[in-house]
């Protein structure tokens, strides 16, 4: 176990970026500090073109550190904008919309809140990675669900598919679910209103998964 390789964060932008320039370099410099391997740009109750400069400008500071760009909810704008892939919730498009819109190479990552059943489909469907949550009350989405760590135990011991684990997750708090199997921790105020900024954020996680992990 102790082999394999440690979580890794799944950054998330806030819900309004009123300043994507400020934004970009907050995004920079927790990139630069190591640690992530994925980057989605969510934005909420915002028009097409708002997506689609946030897109412009973010995805090529990501792309251009190696790091994975996806975009929530939108497999049609995640194409159009040359995103890497798309994150899809029970309430967006399906993952079977999402794959024929992005093709076989596109990533595409599927909510499934603290349903078993709706993993195991999404896995045989074929979706890259499951996302599991809320494990924690979260400051930017409503909790609606509470998932229990043993469920990152139990798909980690099922399947190879990679679980993200999301959720009012925190330096803090995150030691159980890094513990229980989560390949990737989704994070986003835990990083963005760190009070030291994004990348002492990071170096937190960082030193939070290295002492949690098996």
């Amino acid at each position: 176990m102790s082999e394999d390789p440690l979580t890794e964060l799944y950054l998330i932008t806030p819900p309004r970026l009123d300043d994507l320039a400020a934004f970009a370099d907050q995004l920079s410099a927790a990139l630069d500090a190591g640690g992530a391997a994925c980057v989605q740009l969510r934005l909420k109750d915002v028009d097409d073109d708002t997506i689609r400069r946030a897109a412009d400008i973010l995805r090529p500071v990501s792309q251009g550190r190696d790091v994975a760009f996806v975009m929530n909810d939108r497999p049609d704008l995640a194409r159009e904008t040359g995103c890497d892939g798309v994150h899809v919730g029970q309430d967006d498009a399906s993952y079977a919309e999402a794959r024929g819109l992005l093709g076989p190479e596109a990533i595409v990552g599927v909510t499934c809140k603290a349903s078993r059943h709706l993993a195991i489909d999404a896995a045989e469907a074929g979706a890259d990675y499951v996302a599991f949550g809320a494990f924690f009350g979260s400051t930017t989405k409503e909790t609606t669900v509470q998932a229990p760590p043993d469920i990152l135990a139990w798909w980690s011991e099922t399947t190879s598919v990679p679980c993200v684990a999301i959720g009012g997750i925190t330096a803090a708090n995150c030691g159980p679910l890094v513990a229980a199997g989560a390949d990737f921790l989704a994070v986003i105020s835990a990083v963005w209103d760190h009070p030291d900024g994004p990348a002492a954020a990071m170096a937190d996680f960082k030193t939070a998964i290295e002492s949690a992990s098996p």
